[in-house]
């Protein structure tokens, strides 16, 4: 960090943690051989990424998944595109959640009401930047993201982006 910089040694540490466990801004070009961080203390980047989320006026989108799901990939292949990229980068931050093999971080999904175990994957819950759930997937509507219409996903994520104005989206 440099000397003058405004960031604190705090805010510093905040977006390595976050850099680490997948908490990053879609980037279409840069494909990922694994999607999800299985090492990562789940609850522990929620809480990162609600800090980070408050201070970007931006929603907190969970999205629980594992590395070996089709679905999860097509879904992550869907956010990478330019247009939704871009919404998702001004509007959210995005938080990875392993769930390995419907066997890890179910207390997380329980919590957010997103019934991983029982409904597939991928599955997601929207928070506002202060952590508080606004939606959560119950019935599986993207378990079937490798055959679903990039419209769909689109509709998604502007349907929960942030309400009201702030200068820094769009």
């Amino acid at each position: 960090m440099a000397c003058g910089s405004r960031e604190s040694q705090a805010d510093h540490f905040l977006r390595a943690v976050l850099a680490l466990a997948q908490v990053q801004p879609t980037n279409p070009a840069v494909p990922t051989a694994a999607l999800y961080d299985e090492s990562a203390d789940a609850a522990r980047v929620i809480r990162a990424a609600v800090r980070l989320a408050a201070r970007g006026h931006r929603n907190i989108v969970l999205v629980f998944g594992a590395n070996w799901c089709g679905d999860c990939r097509a879904l992550d292949r869907e956010m990478r595109q330019p247009d939704l990229a871009s919404l998702i980068e001004r509007n959210y931050v995005v938080v990875k959640i392993d769930v390995g093999r419907r066997d890890k971080n179910l207390e997380l999904g329980d919590a957010y009401h997103v019934p991983v175990k029982d409904k597939g994957i991928p599955a997601l819950a929207v928070l506002d930047p202060n952590g508080k759930l606004l939606h959560a997937q119950a019935e599986g509507e993207f378990a079937d993201a490798g055959r679903m219409e990039h419209a769909a996903f689109q509709a998604f994520f502007e349907q929960w982006k942030p309400k009201g104005p702030d200068p820094r989206r769009d």
